[in-house]
């Protein structure tokens, strides 16, 4: 698949039409039609990968997925830091819920008294 068809396919999985992509992008209103017979620059690569949530090397076909998860992008909380405060749904979780979620966790079959991973 060639760069233009993984960037028409994403586009239309998004109901983005070509021409508002390259708008959305910072190029002109055809310029990913170009792209059918000549190499885009990292620059343009890189704009519409941003616009459509995927990662450059989804669109040049060097992977299937679209966001691969990296250790950069896995974001990591510790529920029993005093200072991290969670939410659900878009609503805070109450101090008590909070704790009785810990409580249920180091009651895992896996974890010690301290809810560490055995």
């Amino acid at each position: 698949m060639t760069i233009f068809e993984r960037v028409k396919e994403t586009a239309n999985l998004r109901k983005i039409n070509l021409q508002t992509l390259a708008e959305k992008s910072g190029m002109g209103i055809n310029s990913i039609y170009g792209w059918k017979t000549k190499t885009p620059s990292v620059e343009k690569i890189s704009a519409v990968a941003d616009v459509l949530h995927v990662s450059t090397d989804y669109l040049l076909g060097r992977t299937d997925e679209m966001n691969p998860i990296t250790a950069e992008t896995v974001k990591k909380a510790d529920i029993a830091d005093d200072e991290l405060l969670l939410s659900f749904q878009g609503k805070d979780v109450t101090p008590e819920y909070r704790d009785a979620i810990i409580a249920i966790l180091r009651t895992m079959p896996d974890r010690d008294k301290d809810g560490n991973i055995i």
